[in-house]
């Protein structure tokens, strides 16, 4: 296995070495709690991560992306071919559009652009009510929001008192309180849904 060091050093090299648009690859985690980890190498407790970034994505020049942070920093990503990138399910780099919010971990550059390990486009992680169940997705509540939940056949998981995750949604119940993780659909009150969260 590539130990940390290898795939930083590689990600760098790709980075420094990028000329366009090619397939990403297997390179960083792509599971999507991943996105919202608590990196160990912050330099001091509660500064921020120099390796991470998040933001919504203004412009795009190839594969060098704009970003505005909730917190209003302007980050500039580099991708590469040997980036990540998760949009529902793992996809490549030609995903990441203009509107599309973002959560990015890599290697910060001596230029200041972050060269990204694995990206995650418009993923959500809300703690939800359910008020209804159908066959193709969720009415769900988010502290008085309502939200539509998609079932996505063959990614829709559930997982159940800490269970591995399945994909019988059946355990689900109305009035129940659940973590989802999903993908929001930009300009809308609707989300693709990858993994629910529950406890029965």
């Amino acid at each position: 296995m590539t130990s940390t060091m290898d795939r930083r050093a590689l990600l760098t090299r790709a980075a420094l070495g990028a000329t366009g648009l090619v397939a990403a690859s297997a390179m960083g985690s792509l599971a999507p709690e991943a996105a919202f980890a608590t990196s160990a190498q912050a330099p001091d407790p509660g500064a921020p991560d120099p390796n991470f970034a998040e933001g919504l994505i203004t412009g795009r020049n190839q594969d060098l992306l704009q970003v505005k942070g909730s917190d209003g920093r302007l980050h500039k990503i580099q991708l590469t071919g040997v980036t990540s990138i998760w949009k529902l399910r793992p996809t490549t780099i030609d995903q990441a559009m203009i509107g599309d919010g973002l959560y990015a971990r890599g290697v910060k550059l001596p230029n200041g652009v972050l060269a990204a390990e694995s990206v995650w486009l418009n993923i959500v992680n809300l703690d939800v009510m359910i008020n209804s169940i159908s066959r193709t997705g969720l009415n769900l509540d988010h502290f008085g929001q309502k939200i539509f939940g998609h079932v996505q056949e063959g990614v829709t998981a559930a997982a159940y008192n800490g269970t591995p995750a399945i994909s019988d949604l059946s355990l689900l119940k109305v009035g129940r309180h659940v973590q989802v993780i999903g993908a929001w659909r930009p300009g809308t009150s609707e989300i693709d849904i990858a993994t629910i969260y529950a406890a029965n």
